[in-house]
């Protein structure tokens, strides 16, 4: 819903008209419109000292008061620690959710899975016992100053029961966590300024290559166009826009024409809702389009692992049989599972889903931060990984399952 957002379609839109595509065109789709305002700022006061810490509201959140928020403030790990505890325990006070990404899963995302739900649906647990705010550990590995955002629900709470939420960085949680054991009558401080402001007009930008054998038959590429405002999501999901639109080059590059339709998705607000995927599939659905295939990139730029496929057993067997030739290249992770948000909306028992599944170790240490920045991007991996999901285009549209 932002100025920025705007920048983000027409950018998108111009780059997809450089590859001289068959068709390029927006797709209208309403999005909510979130505005954080003023840099948040936050202290607590425990045995009488007073230590700054990093917050940043998270998405959908009110605001504090005007002049800010201070209460007690009350420790749990996670949504279950909340449920261990009564209205009298809770009822004005600010909650600090504390459960942190579980590091013994060498896997990252399940681990971020769990630990997610506190940010999530932490408030509105929390309010329906009283308290008057919340502060949520960020859900990230790293140990730093740096705090993660990202969207959270009110669900079905009544508007005068909502409460402000905010993301601290892991490091000042830590130390949060060590003064509280100290001393438990600690108070925590915190004021932002964020606002909900009525929907507004977005698109999704799309780029299509027609089918030389199959048209009706439909492949997609894609990433989200979106990010969370504290940085410029690079990783988050720059890499993944800019490797399906890759994919349409390196194809031409290596003079192959597909032979189903050949559809680049950039979807917009993946992160607030995923309007974009849906509005997608609605519109589908509507033109009663046959979609055969559709990869996501929405995990990082990071080396390529492999691919996780939603599919049918006997549609699995053509990726297994594939596998093979990924792997000189060390790309040859293949499992079933989930594929990506943005696609998932097209889920209907016949179309294939799969999402590219980079190595995730970092990919949490950026996620939803101010550091996610294009720095952070190695050319080197996130070319790979537009090579991989070229790779993977060429034989499902060659040889179908």
């Amino acid at each position: 819903g932002s100025e920025n957002a705007e920048k983000a379609v027409k950018w998108g839109k111009s780059e997809l008209e450089k590859l001289h595509l068959d068709r390029v065109w927006l797709q209208p789709v309403k999005v909510p419109h979130w505005v954080r305002g003023e840099k948040e700022r936050a202290y607590f006061i425990s045995n009488g000292k007073k230590n700054e810490v990093h917050i940043a509201a998270h998405g959908g959140s009110v605001a504090t008061p005007g002049t800010g928020l201070k209460a007690k403030i009350i420790e749990v790990k996670g949504i279950e620690g909340l449920k261990k505890l009564n209205r009298e325990q809770v009822a004005g006070k600010i909650v600090f959710f504390n459960e942190p990404m579980d590091p013994t899963l060498i896997e990252t995302c399940p681990a971020y899975g769990k630990a997610v739900r506190q940010r999530v649906s932490g408030a509105t647990e929390a309010s329906k016992l009283g308290a008057v705010g919340v502060v949520v550990r960020s859900v990230s590995l790293r140990i730093d100053t740096v705090p993660h955002t990202g969207t959270m629900r009110y669900g079905d709470i009544p508007e005068s029961q909502y409460i402000p939420a905010t993301a601290i960085s892991t490091a000042d949680a830590d130390i949060l966590s060590k003064a509280l054991k100290s001393d438990p009558d600690t108070e925590f401080y915190f004021k932002q300024n964020c606002k909900n402001l009525p929907e507004v007009q977005s698109y999704n930008v799309i780029g299509e290559i027609r089918g030389s054998e199959f048209p009706d038959q439909i492949i997609v590429v894609g990433g989200h166009l979106d990010s969370w405002d504290t940085g410029t999501g690079a990783h988050d999901d720059g890499a993944g826009i800019v490797q399906s639109m890759d994919v349409i080059r390196l194809l031409r590059k290596a003079g192959i024409r597909p032979k189903r339709t050949l559809r680049v998705v950039l979807f917009m607000n993946e992160e607030f809702g995923l309007d974009g995927g849906k509005k997608y599939a609605e519109v589908a659905r509507t033109k009663d389009e046959k979609h055969f295939f559709a990869l996501e990139s929405d995990s990082g730029g990071f080396t390529p692992r492999g691919f996780s496929v939603d599919c049918a057993n006997e549609q699995f067997r053509s990726f297994e049989q594939w596998k093979p030739l990924f792997e000189p290249y060390r790309i040859h992770f293949f499992e079933r599972g989930g594929s990506g948000a943005d696609i998932g909306p097209l889920k209907d028992g016949k179309v294939v889903l799969a999402g590219l599944r980079p190595d995730s170790q970092r990919y949490f240490d950026y996620h939803h931060a101010a550091s996610d920045t294009f720095d952070k991007v190695n050319k080197r991996e996130l070319e790979l990984g537009a090579a991989a999901m070229a790779s993977l285009i060429y034989l499902v549209d060659k040889y179908g399952f």
